[in-house]
């Protein structure tokens, strides 16, 4: 497995990003392509001790960087030799199995969406995290790529989705919920309850394992395993829930910091406390697919250390080799708006 790196995106890049392709290429033996400013790439290898290049690591020279100040529709062709622009030609041209970047999202989406191209009858591409929920985890599809969104989208967002889902979170017949303010199908707006019906009918079909509109506190708790939204709602929703689980994590802090009973109770739940922080830590997850593209990338979130750097680099290994892409071009068919006819047609 290849993956390709993009060394100079992120808050923190390139050390972070360098750091990261070591240790995922010593853990995972994942071969890595850096593609970056080569003289930078090197001095973060030698302040690692690196004196040459370890075997399995590769650099691809890339003068320019897309930086957060630069117009996200038009930076990849604004600045060609960009290590996003040569990094994505890369994919394209087969020379990795995955991308990775903690560069800009709207650059990413919009290069990745014009140059490696949307898988062909996907309407829109869609960023997926993983997000924790009170049984594990969950497919929040989609946190911002899209803001507005039509019913089609909705649907093809679930499908993909459930892939994700039992491909990559190793969940079976994966659970999807409409994100909605009431389980009544009545509930919404249009572009709920037309997507509803949708769904509700791809899941009669046994295409999907649809069980319903979902309030978010549902969600939260894990009543489902994927969640499907518009862009607008969804980041909102994953917003408000790491602004909560960062104010959760400084109360009990600031709790357990209170008195010498309160740090000995802290003694006590230490463990319990760590695997909770662990659990909330978008960084352990390590970056967000894109789905619906042609080929797999992920997003790595733009403050992105080491480690997370290197969860993502685990991430796109497992994307590239779970067959996700190919799920989603074989039921093609099952995925767009299909009028009364052709599903007659289909079921004679």
């Amino acid at each position: 497995m290849k993956i390709i790196l993009d060394a100079m995106g992120g808050d923190h890049a390139p050390q972070s990003t360098v750091e990261g392709a070591l240790a995922a290429h010593k853990e995972l033996g994942t071969q890595i392509v850096l593609v970056g400013r080569g003289e930078a790439i090197l001095q973060v290898l030698k302040e690692q001790g690196y004196s040459k290049l370890p075997d399995g690591l590769e650099i691809v020279h890339a003068s320019e960087v897309v930086g957060s100040c630069d117009n996200p529709a038009s930076a990849f062709k604004e600045k060609k030799d960009s290590s996003l622009t040569v990094g994505l030609n890369l994919l394209k041209d087969g020379g990795g199995d995955a991308f990775v970047s903690a560069g800009s999202t709207g650059a990413l989406l919009s290069a990745a969406t014009l140059m490696v191209k949307r898988i062909k009858g996907i309407r829109r591409a869609a960023l997926a995290p993983a997000i924790p929920t009170g049984q594990g985890n969950a497919v929040l599809i989609d946190c911002g790529a899209t803001a507005e969104c039509t019913p089609e989208y909705l649907l093809q967002f679930a499908f993909m989705g459930s892939y994700y889902a039992e491909r990559v979170l190793k969940c079976p017949e994966p659970r999807v919920g409409l994100l909605n303010i009431g389980a009544e199908d009545a509930k919404g707006t249009d572009l709920q309850r037309e997507a509803g019906a949708l769904l509700k009918r791809a899941g009669e079909e046994g295409r999907i394992h649809f069980v319903g509109n979902i309030e978010a506190r549902e969600a939260i708790y894990g009543d489902v395993d994927v969640i499907v939204t518009d862009g607008y709602s969804g980041n909102i929703l994953l917003k408000t829930m790491e602004g909560t689980a960062g104010i959760l994590m400084q109360q009990l802090k600031g709790i357990f910091k209170k008195n010498l009973f309160t740090k000995l109770a802290a003694l006590v739940v230490g463990d319990g406390l760590r695997g909770l922080k662990k659990q909330m830590d978008s960084g352990e997850i390590g970056g967000t697919a894109l789905l619906g593209i042609a080929k797999p990338v992920i997003k790595a979130h733009g403050s992105s250390d080491a480690v997370a750097i290197k969860n993502a680099i685990r991430q796109a290994a497992h994307f590239a080799g779970a067959g996700i892409i190919e799920d989603i071009v074989e039921n093609m068919d099952y995925m767009s708006i299909r009028t009364s006819s052709e599903m007659e047609g289909q079921q004679g």
